[in-house]
């Protein structure tokens, strides 16, 4: 069975309802048994409880829909913490955490994430050599200047 990803998005949009959650990615495999993967964000986060409900929402949407005799696999998830940011909307939330950027003019830079706006972020970059740590003043980037964003998990 061929699922329609644009009506998926739109089950998924009456799905997420009034909620402030977003879409970060939705895939549909093409295999025997379909595996229809969700990743959601939202401002705080997102807990098992809101990806149950929005499971349970979307699972009736594509039974009523489909069939009750579909066969596929749903997942509802949030992205994982080893995930790249990909919406705008996720950064800031990780404001005062330590980011690791890929730009697209191939430099990297890394730094505490000071602001996070509709426009790009500030990062205070942090240039380490072989005897000290230097903090720059924080240089503002571009949304669309950031090929890769992800947060930098310390176990300090």
């Amino acid at each position: 069975m061929a699922f329609d990803r644009n009506l998926l998005l739109e089950m998924l949009h009456d799905a997420i309802g009034e909620n402030e959650l977003f879409l970060v990615g939705l895939t549909v495999s093409d295999s025997v048994m379909p595996k229809i993967t969700v990743i959601l964000d939202g401002p705080n986060g997102l807990g098992i409880n809101e990806c149950a409900l929005i499971s349970r929402r979307l699972n009736r949407r594509i039974e009523e829909h489909y069939g009750e005799e579909a066969v596929y696999s749903l997942e509802v998830t949030s992205p994982g913490a080893d995930q790249p940011l990909s919406d705008p909307r996720q950064y800031p939330r990780h404001v005062g955490r330590t980011l690791a950027l890929k730009l697209q003019d191939g430099t990297e830079k890394s730094g505490t994430l000071t602001a996070a706006t509709p426009e790009g972020v500030e990062i205070e970059e942090v240039i380490k050599s072989k005897t000290k740590k230097t903090t720059l003043p924080a240089a503002f980037y571009p949304f669309g200047d950031i090929k890769e964003a992800k947060v930098v998990i310390s176990f300090k």
